[in-house]
């Protein structure tokens, strides 16, 4: 019986990879590379080479890259600040979970954009924890930020239980020998979730399946 859940952040908690996608392919486009979908599955959501990766392939200077990430960053902070975020259902499942379970939030966020984020929905009240980009050695797929929650539950990893969305956090929660719940989204519907406990149409979906376990 599970005593911890781990949730990831952005696509779980909150609407964000829309506009992270958008800042993203602003940026992108001013120097001539089109971030089409496939594209951002394979490069943010399936793995962690990100917009380094790409823009080095086409031989711009560390540099240049490192500027056009900046710029990136605040095109995305400005949006984070403006657009909606909400999930339908996630604060009521949180709130249904909250009494029975020790929850975590594991994100490769950097810490600005993750308390902008929660400036706004006022989720943070629900959870025991956060780590963000800088809490631990290597993000995802890399199994450091599921190691250092579990570490953080005062649990064993069979009792912890992950709620992702997209591959790289599959990964990393399988690498941490932890189960994982995956809901995907519009843009990882399409992926390979075979080493998932359980694939889930709806936050809303893991309140029964979880609660029901606990009145056993």
């Amino acid at each position: 019986m599970y005593g911890a859940i781990l949730w990831d952040n952005d696509g779980v908690l909150v609407d964000t990879e829309r506009w992270y996608f958008q800042a993203t392919r602003e940026i992108l486009a001013d120097v001539g590379v089109d971030l089409t979908l496939p594209l951002h599955f394979e490069h943010f959501l399936a793995s962690d080479n990100g917009t380094a990766h790409l823009l080095a392939e086409r031989g711009l200077a560390e540099s240049d890259i490192e500027a056009l990430r900046q710029t990136r960053n605040e095109r995305y902070q400005r949006l984070l600040e403006q657009e909606s975020l909400t999930i339908v259902g996630v604060r009521e499942t949180l709130q249904a979970l909250r009494p029975h379970f020790v929850m975590g939030i594991v994100t490769s966020s950097r810490r600005s954009h993750f308390e902008t984020i929660h400036r706004r929905t006022g989720l943070l009240e629900f959870f025991d924890f956060a780590l963000t980009q800088g809490d631990y050695a290597q993000s995802k797929p890399a199994p450091d930020p599921y190691l250092a929650a579990i570490t953080r539950t005062g649990l064993p990893a069979s009792r912890c239980l992950v709620i992702e969305d997209a591959p790289r956090g599959l990964v990393a929660a399988r690498a941490a020998d932890l189960d994982c719940w995956v809901i995907p989204t519009e843009f990882t519907r399409a992926a390979n979730f075979a080493t998932a406990a359980r694939i889930l149409e709806r936050v809303a979906d893991i309140v029964p399946l979880l609660l029901a376990g606990k009145s056993r």
